[in-house]
């Protein structure tokens, strides 16, 4: 492989390197978006860009003259990243829905598109839809389609030309909007990798599920087992070695990897026992900062240290062990949920793809010379632990939470799981949480909340002043 950034000079190393953080945050750049200046700097770099991105991670930049996209290869189902509305409210599977269905139907239109009409196209589509439909006499749909336009509008594919969309779900008999369409950027939205309609599975859209094989030769095969390990590094708070295939160790392990992704992204990589993972402690790359700001996170930082406190436990008091579920394991129960409501009906049969699985790592989990390896198993706490410690958190620190999850525990102590589970910091599974190793970094975690006095210091903007001792103050 060539060398990263290689025709890129000392001193512009690091303006190289903001570049490729930004189209990695973003797979979509446009005129205005993620904001003005954005573009510029992607094109600025855009022959090194395509070429390190290809070489190093295997993604795809395609540029225009308004748009740069990246397609990204994905090895991996996540529920963790959805698409955000405007107020930062994650998608629900109506928004995503309403999303595509716009976008088909602004496929069949002009230069410009009234959003009432677009809203009679989407609902003539979605009416054919068992359990969706689109009912603008409902605020709710109103509210959930404007989101989904909306979304468009952040990225430039549409402009509101007169009018306004707040004002059309408000009253939709008394308002009206007026967008603009743009050709470019709609196209560059939707680029899909595959065609499908040829698809059965979700697993087909996976680059993982078409791993080179045994023909195409090994220097072929570490090539792409490398680019799956500096994405598996890229693209998660940690990589831990246990969940790695046999292919993918010896790669996460290799040297190459921590140079390669340190050039390319500008940050540094931390290599521990039992995985290693892309520090971003400036928040530059990630999409998920923690510890962060509000109520859940502030509510999962201090669970966090519970329960690494209670995975030190020894003696009488030490936590049952059990194992994790694997990554194939989890890809799998995705699947098979994704899969469910897969419109067969849509399928063309005789070009149907169908996902080819490793049977070798669905036989068990190996190491490098082909000796099984031993099962690891993690600190177990049980729903009911943890709702009692999300009680006495609540308890003690509950003043600076928002009300409407303090009044409901269980939300807040599912939000606050959820999280932690994001950041590869505990393992969901049946009747509790397993405590993953990461967790330790969070163990002695305190808190206090800052009196009224305190707020109004001028100086103490940050949350977190140091390891050992952390202000909750919202």
């Amino acid at each position: 492989m060539s060398r990263v950034a290689e025709s890129v000079s000392p001193l512009e190393l690091a303006d190289y390197q903001k570049a490729v953080r930004l189209v990695l945050r973003h797979p979509l750049v446009t005129p205005g978006y993620p904001d003005k200046a954005a573009l510029a700097t992607v094109r600025r770099w855009a022959e090194q860009l395509r070429t390190d991105l290809l070489e190093v991670l295997g993604y795809r930049l395609v540029t225009t003259a308004d748009t740069a996209r990246l397609q990204r290869a994905q090895d991996g189902l996540d529920a963790t990243r959805p698409a955000l509305t405007r107020v930062g409210r994650p998608f629900d599977r109506r928004r995503y829905a309403y999303l595509v269905l716009i976008l088909a139907a602004l496929g069949r239109h002009g230069a410009q598109v009234a959003l009432g009409e677009l809203a009679d196209a989407v609902a003539a589509d979605a009416v054919r839809i068992d359990g969706l439909g689109l009912d603008t006499a409902r605020k709710a749909d109103r509210d959930a389609f404007v989101d989904a336009v909306t979304w468009l509008t952040e990225r430039g594919a549409l402009t509101l030309a007169d009018g306004s969309a707040t004002a059309w779900a408000g009253d939709p008999e008394r308002a009206e909007a007026l967008y603009d369409i743009d050709r470019e950027i709609l196209t560059a939205v939707h680029h899909p990798t595959r065609v499908l309609q040829h698809l059965t599975s979700v697993t087909a859209l996976l680059d993982s599920s078409g791993a080179l094989g045994l023909s195409a030769g090994r220097t072929a095969q570490r090539r792409d087992q490398a680019r799956r390990a500096r994405r598996l590094v890229l693209e998660n708070p940690v990589a831990y070695y246990a969940d790695a295939d046999p292919g993918l160790l010896g790669q996460l392990r290799a040297p190459a990897l921590a140079e390669d992704l340190e050039r390319l992204t500008g940050l540094g990589v931390e290599r521990r026992a039992e995985g290693v993972a892309l520090v971003d402690t400036s928040g530059r790359l990630s999409d998920i900062r923690f510890p962060g700001g509000g109520t859940v996170a502030q509510a999962a930082l201090l669970l966090a240290a519970r329960i690494s406190a209670a995975a030190q436990r020894t003696g009488r008091h030490v936590l049952e062990l059990l194992p994790a579920p694997t990554a194939a394991e989890y890809l799998a129960a995705r699947a098979r949920r994704i899969d469910a409501a897969l419109p067969v009906r849509s399928v063309i049969a005789e070009f149907a793809e169908f996902a080819e699985r490793d049977e070798e790592s669905e036989s068990g989990t190996y190491d490098e010379a082909g000796e099984e390896r031993e099962e690891i198993r993690y600190p177990f706490v049980t729903d009911s632990w943890l709702r009692g410690r999300l009680k006495e958190i609540t308890g003690e620190y509950g003043a600076g939470f928002s009300a409407d999850l303090r009044g409901d525990p269980d939300r807040l102590l599912d939000q606050a799981l959820d999280l932690l589970a994001a950041m590869s910091l505990i393992a969901r599974v049946d009747g509790g949480a397993l405590a993953l190793p990461l967790l330790a970094r969070y163990r002695g975690v305190t808190a206090r909340v800052k009196t009224r006095a305190a707020v109004q210091l001028p100086v103490q903007t940050a949350l977190f002043a140091d390891d050992t001792a952390k202000d909750l103050t919202p």
